[in-house]
């Protein structure tokens, strides 16, 4: 009787979850996570025990481990997985997009750490630890303000600044201001809505309206700096390519002792008069060599959001 072939174990890798519900947060709705991740690189995955299993080649067990240790840190941070990180997850895994590396940004929701997700995204992180002025372009969905608000919101837990200003100038995008209802302030909100949204992804509601009520946290539209000095501040201005250059210059000097400032825009969208040249694009060209100043060019492989914007931004360009 001929002897058995010996039996050639494949290369396992076991992640321990425990919470079924984070379990549930891993794999996606309907396993769709679980099963991208399967198809990308051919491994075998199961759960039991409240446990991940993983089978197949060594390298790629080590990948989906890494992989799926990440989905972990991230359902058990934030509650659920969005698609498109274990799409950006997979593009670094198959060497299509390089690892972004970079220390959380810590903000004031009990366990939230938030984490650059490319290289560009770190880059802008960076460059506003290492400078006063950091000015920032890049298309919807890059981060541009998301990070520029987490930064201000870590700053001011760090007590490096004693109040956030958060400022936009109020420019229609094709509708007219004066025909919203309601008062100066009602007609204003709209504009600063995105920047509030933001906070509340950072703060809990009753910490964030304490802070507004106290002046700590203050969101303006870009006419109402004139005159100010702003000390020990973090400002933002965001959707900055709709200030015009005298706009630009005097928001610019306000910057006071202590203080940063980040103004970030998408270069593509200007929404002012076709004769008007944008502040933004002006203070990029004037202020490049300016030590303290930093610049940083965002794109499309920075976005984010769902996976369909990088498309819808990617067929505009073209």
């Amino acid at each position: 009787m001929a002897a058995k072939p010996p039996r050639v174990s494949m290369p396992r890798s076991t992640i321990a979850v425990v919470d079924s519900k984070r379990l549930g947060a891993i794999f996606g709705p309907r396993d769709q996570h679980l099963r991208r991740i399967r198809e990308a690189l051919g491994v075998g995955v199961s759960a039991r025990d409240d446990a991940i299993h993983i089978d197949g080649d060594e390298s790629a067990v080590r990948r989906a481990t890494e992989i799926f240790e990440e989905l972990d840190r991230i359902a058990r941070d934030h509650g659920s997985v969005e698609s498109d990180v274990v799409v950006r997850l997979l593009a670094v895994a198959k060497g299509e997009e390089p690892a972004a590396r970079h220390d959380p940004i810590e903000v004031h929701k009990p366990g939230r750490q938030l984490v650059p997700r490319s290289a560009g995204q770190a880059g802008y992180v960076q460059a506003i630890r290492d400078n006063d002025i950091v000015l920032c372009t890049g298309p919807a969905g890059s981060g541009k303000t998301f990070l520029a608000v987490a930064m201000a919101v870590a700053a001011l837990r760090a007590e490096q600044v004693r109040k956030i200003v958060l400022v936009r100038p109020a420019v229609e995008a094709g509708e007219s201001l004066g025909y919203l209802p309601g008062d100066l302030q009602a007609k204003i909100n709209p504009y600063l809505r995105p920047l509030m949204d933001a906070l509340r992804e950072m703060m809990d509601y009753e910490y964030l309206k304490r802070l507004t009520e106290q002046d700590v946290v203050e969101m303006i539209p870009l006419a109402y700096m004139r005159g100010r000095t702003l000390n020990n501040a973090f400002i933002i201005l965001d959707e900055a390519q709709n200030t015009t250059v005298s706009q630009m210059k005097m928001f610019l000097t306000r910057l006071g002792m202590g203080s940063k400032m980040v103004i970030s825009g998408d270069t593509t969208q200007i929404d002012l008069p076709s004769d008007r040249t944008s502040g933004l694009v002006d203070a990029m060209r004037r202020l490049n060599d300016v030590p303290g100043c930093g610049q940083v060019r965002l794109g499309g492989a920075d976005i984010v959001r769902h996976r369909l914007v990088q498309r819808i931004v990617e067929a505009y360009d073209h």
